[in-house]
């Protein structure tokens, strides 16, 4: 697959077929990936936790919440939920901050996804300390994301964006997940 393929193969997806699990080697291998990616000053404060336990990921997903633009929509219900995590952790004993870190081991890890038929979506809103709690992190440990992983179950489409509909994804009719962004010439300042 050629990485253009590969970058309009990468969505957001937030809903899954949960019957289709994401074996632990795969998430090994994203890992491997994200740890050759690049990081400021080479420190490499991330950590990953593997979540693909049916019973943690039930748990997981009690503290995460999915697709804030879809307002009347809860989140994945049972069946589309996502079949594993990877909860990107900063080690704080190593540097204090990790946005820009997290933010190339989180796209490196999606693409990776993409390539191995996976797809998933990074998740920022997340009840902190109670999912410190569910998983037993170690106090220099902070949650910096998670990203919900598994065999997407929707399509999502992409489209020109439209000032006047705003940049807000959301659903037809059929459940199509449109995804509006800007155009090519409306980001190159001249």
């Amino acid at each position: 697959m050629k990485f253009s393929e590969l970058v309009l193969k990468n969505r957001s997806y937030r809903r899954f077929d949960q019957n289709v699990p994401v074996p632990h080697e795969n998430l090994v291998r994203l890992i491997d990936l994200a740890r050759l990616a690049a990081s400021p000053s080479n420190l490499q404060g991330l950590k990953f936790l593997l979540v693909s336990n049916q019973a943690e990921c039930g748990q997981v997903f009690q503290n995460v919440r999915f697709g804030g633009y879809f307002k009347d929509w809860g989140g994945p219900v049972e069946g589309e939920r996502p079949s594993a995590y990877i909860i990107l952790l900063g080690d704080t004993t190593i540097k204090p901050t990790f946005e820009i870190d997290a933010g190339i081991a989180a796209q490196t890890i999606l693409l990776g996804a993409a390539e191995l038929g996976f797809g998933g979506c990074m998740v920022k809103a997340f009840m902190r300390e109670s999912l410190r709690r569910v998983l037993d992190l170690e106090e220099k440990f902070e949650i910096v994301l998670v990203i919900a992983l598994g065999k997407p179950a929707e399509t999502c489409v992409i489209e020109d964006y439209d000032p006047e509909k705003g940049i807000e994804y959301y659903r037809d009719a059929e459940g199509v997940h449109h995804v509006p962004k800007r155009r090519l010439d409306e980001l190159i300042v001249h």
